[in-house]
């Protein structure tokens, strides 16, 4: 298996960021860690070696991208406005700096983008956002709206709210999009979303699916037996999803 390490510094978020590719060509995955995870996780949990035969076949290319959680919705010694601010820094990065190096490295012509728990959720943002960029999100366990309080998880914006905030919590902004072009765009994507079946964040699931439909835009919804929000229930996922 073709694997790349790169590493540079990035003026977007004035700190050195790293990556991992594994493949050589195929489908193009941006990849999203988990909560505060780093890019290396996934390879070490095995979910990478769940995909070694697409990988190796060519049909599929995954970049496994650094969080920066930590600065942003989970710095809570930061003002919330600068958590959401520093957010939008780091989808510059990602759009700016990554999406490029995905593009040297990959001509299929074909984007996907993933990730699991936190980066569920900033898969499913950055391709309802983006729609032009990508063709497909598989959001694995995750929470779509980072201002609600469900069960232990509190509110990451301890209750602030502006713009920004509002768009960039998909649960939000969906209901609220009537825009012909942007939902036109939106519906071209393969929206693929799976959680499990007591994990707390099932609701929000349910109803971001619903509030797709509502808006014309197909998505597959998955219900996985027990939690799954583990990495020996997304190796499974990610063979049937990716």
């Amino acid at each position: 298996m073709n694997r790349e390490y790169h590493k540079w510094y990035s003026p977007r978020l004035q700190r050195d960021m790293e990556l991992l590719i594994f493949g050589h060509g195929g489908r193009a995955v941006l990849f999203f860690p988990t909560r505060m995870a780093r890019f290396y996780d996934y390879e070490n949990w095995g979910i990478v070696d769940a995909l070694q035969q697409k990988i190796n076949n060519g049909e599929l290319q995954l970049f496994c991208v650094d969080s920066i959680d930590a600065e942003s919705f989970y710095n809570h010694w930061a003002h919330p406005a600068v958590r959401i601010a520093r957010h939008l820094q780091y989808e510059e990065y990602i759009l700016n700096e990554v999406v490029p190096l995905m593009k040297e490295k990959n001509n299929a012509g074909y984007f996907e983008v993933a990730g699991c728990s936190m980066g569920a959720y900033h898969a499913l943002n950055l391709a309802l956002k983006h729609s032009h960029i990508f063709k497909k999100v598989v959001s694995m366990s995750g929470r779509y709206d980072l201002t609600q309080n469900i069960d232990d998880f509190k509110d990451l914006l301890d209750g602030y709210r502006n713009d920004e905030v509002y768009f960039n919590m998909p649960r939000q902004y969906i209901a609220n999009m009537h825009e012909y072009g942007i939902l036109n765009d939106m519906r071209k994507l393969n929206i693929i979303l799976a959680v499990g079946q007591t994990d707390p964040f099932l609701y929000i699931n349910q109803e971001v699916s619903r509030l797709l439909w509502d808006k014309g835009i197909n998505n597959e919804f998955y219900i996985w037996d027990n939690y799954a929000h583990r990495p020996r229930y997304w190796k499974k996922m990610v063979q049937l999803y990716l």
